[in-house]
């Protein structure tokens, strides 16, 4: 009954409103080997760099919820609305998630994969906006390029199910695709972990070294010499293999750090000292940090890496990540959902982030206002303009 319908290519009753993909999403996919060096695909990168490395994790935990957070306008050229049906829909895009969860999802997928798509739950009059959306899982769909290269549909699948969200010319788009910049792509965009992909192998080997410099009583390794008679001699392979066994019992791992060593005749420790290479492990481990932090446009300091001091104080590192990366990410997904939720009403409007109330830029905000409104130069619809206000009501639309 259930792929009776997706084989209808997404025909439903009216009733039912949940997500065409949701039906497919009960079949998880399995999983992706690894290799020395993370494979660059997305489940693989997603593993190693979000699940597996602590920076891009709050790299990218940090811009989707700063991003989410930021309020949101919907206007037109003549007016700002303070209610509006798309900004209903924004707030309570589904029977499941609140407006900030689902933006979280859409700006998270975006910077995880470089891609984001958002699904519309068509209602009973096709001219009128979606009744749901629901963010689709990036690494689940892919662009089906029609005669002319453009797309006409995309899959979603699932292990080996597949449901097409497709549309003709003459209806709007049930699927909205917002991709950044890809030099080398047509259809899908480029992730910041894969730029980022060499300094996380970096990063979370210099994780894994640093484990096992832990387990093995946080100090480098040192040599037993066994010095039989007349000052040479080897170890009978019993004698190898229990005193392998007494060192792994006794002398490794944090519990054991500090026991004093008991040695048999013939035996010698010597201990091994920390090379220059060693000595330089964690400042290579701090390199890679920064560069992920970079590839997300995040200030180092805000994630806590040591040695950096690019920006005079925190205060200054958090309005350049407002201004420079968070307010760019918004206004730039934000347009998309726009001008496609405006394909579903058939009356323009704007949906655009509000950097009035974005506290860190409250000064540079002020200053602005205050500068604009001293210029008596400029006419009120002048000023109006450079503000990012619409014209007022009842003036013409500009």
């Amino acid at each position: 009954m259930i792929w009776d319908r997706i084989r209808r290519r997404g025909a439903r009753p009216v009733e039912y409103k949940a997500s065409a993909a949701s039906r497919a999403a009960r079949w998880p996919l399995g999983a992706v080997g690894g290799a020395a060096w993370t494979p660059r695909d997305v489940p693989a990168l997603t593993r190693a760099g979000f699940l597996g490395n602590p920076i891009a994790f709050r790299a990218v935990k940090l811009i989707a919820e700063a991003a989410a957070a930021v309020p949101v306008l919907c206007q037109d050229a003549e007016r700002r609305y303070e209610t509006h049906p798309m900004l209903d829909l924004m707030r309570r895009p589904n029977a499941g998630q609140g407006g900030a969860e689902l933006l979280e999802a859409l700006y998270g997928q975006l910077l995880l994969t470089g891609n984001a798509y958002v699904e519309a739950v068509p209602g009973a009059d096709e001219a009128t906006l979606p009744l749901e959306l629901h963010v689709l899982r990036s690494d689940r769909m892919s662009v089906v390029p029609g005669t002319t290269g453009w797309p006409e549909a995309f899959d979603y699948r699932v292990g080996s199910r597949t449901h097409r969200f497709e549309w003709t010319s003459d209806a709007p788009r049930p699927v909205c695709h917002i991709r950044s910049f890809h030099p080398q792509d047509d259809h899908y965009g480029l992730s910041p972990l894969r730029a980022a992909a060499t300094a996380l192998d970096v990063h979370n080997a210099a994780s894994a070294w640093s484990k096992g410099l832990l387990d093995n009583a946080a100090r480098p390794s040192g040599a037993i010499v066994y010095r039989g008679e007349e000052g040479h001699g080897h170890l009978t392979q019993d004698q190898y293999e229990r005193l392998q066994t007494e060192l792994e019992a006794h002398h490794q791992g944090a519990r054991n750090a500090g026991r004093p060593m008991l040695l048999e005749g013939g035996l010698d420790w010597r201990p091994m000292g920390f090379s220059p290479s060693d000595m330089e492990f964690q400042r290579t481990k701090e390199a890679a940090a920064r560069e992920i932090a970079t590839a997300f446009g995040v200030p180092p300091m805000m994630l806590g890496i040591p040695g950096e001091a690019t920006y005079a104080n925190y205060q200054e590192a958090n309005r350049a990540f407002f201004r420079l990366t968070v307010l760019p990410l918004a206004g730039r997904v934000l347009a998309g959902v726009s001008d496609w939720l405006t394909e579903w009403a058939g009356e323009p409007a704007q949906l655009r982030p509000d950097p009035d109330g974005i506290p860190a830029l409250s000064a540079e905000r002020e200053a602005q206002w205050r500068r604009i409104g001293e210029a008596d130069f400029l006419t009120d619809a002048e000023k109006r303009v450079l503000l990012g206000l619409p014209a007022e009501p009842g003036a013409a639309a500009t």
